[in-house]
């Protein structure tokens, strides 16, 4: 049964996050229904990360198992003609191992959040950034998100929600930096909890606010508290963008 790896770009604006849902648009429903429609198969799409409602992808990596041998290219191609016209886009596929996983052979998850740190509302990047009218202090921010880079309990800045057995993660990269009146944060981890970044983001722009400052976000961050947590950024700037294997 061959496995197929696939790389996919998305829009996630009218989906209700990556995950499955009965009665709600979902990235990988629509996937499973082109898998279906290509192959008559049901078979299931196992991706790299589960983004939330809103949240987009540049490089989202999913496989799946036909029992059928195709050209890659085959799959790729048949893939984007059912796919039609969804805001997904399969820019990839190749045959790998069955011993490759999605999600469990990963070994780094790179995010990146954009926002459109200017007055004047979106004329063309509505729901694909966030506008933050007042003035951002970049280089607080940044400061203040090398408190979190490293091992942590990062309780205060996961869902309620999140199902993840531990708290604990460690944060290989988070950087802020300024192209114009661009700000776009950059983070690197093995895995997030459920809003992680979101959180944290939003927490960052607080401090570039002049709300919080770098001492604030350490305080945050020990309370081990999920009310110590700033505002949750919302998903219109958030794109998962490389997955490492």
């Amino acid at each position: 049964m061959p496995r197929y790896k696939l790389i996919i770009e998305y829009d996630g604006s009218p989906f209700c996050g990556w995950q499955y849902q009965d009665n709600a648009p979902t990235v990988q429903g629509a996937l499973e229904a082109a898998v279906t429609a290509m192959t008559g198969e049901m078979v299931r799409v196992s991706g790299a990360g589960r983004t939330d409602a809103g949240v987009h992808a540049l490089g989202q990596v999913a496989h799946i198992d036909l029992t059928r041998e195709y050209r890659a290219d085959r799959v790729r191609d048949a893939l984007n003609a059912h796919l039609r016209p969804h805001p997904i886009a399969v820019l990839s596929a190749e045959i790998i191992p069955e011993t490759f996983d999605a999600r469990f052979s990963a070994i780094k998850r790179h995010y990146v959040y954009r926002i459109a740190n200017r007055r004047a509302n979106l004329a063309l990047g509505a729901g694909h950034v966030w506008r933050v009218p007042k003035t951002l202090d970049v280089e607080a921010m940044h400061e203040a998100a090398q408190v979190l880079v490293g091992k942590h309990d990062f309780t205060t800045f996961r869902d309620t929600e999140c199902q993840a057995k531990s708290p604990d993660k460690t944060l290989d990269a988070l950087d802020v930096t300024r192209d114009g009146e661009n700000v776009i944060v950059t983070t690197s981890a093995r895995s997030f909890l459920h809003s992680q970044v979101r959180s944290m983001v939003g927490s960052l722009v607080w401090v570039g606010h002049g709300r919080w400052d770098a001492d604030d976000m350490r305080a945050a961050l020990e309370a081990c508290n999920r009310a110590a947590c700033g505002p949750v950024a919302p998903p219109d700037g958030l794109y998962l963008v490389r997955v490492d294997y």
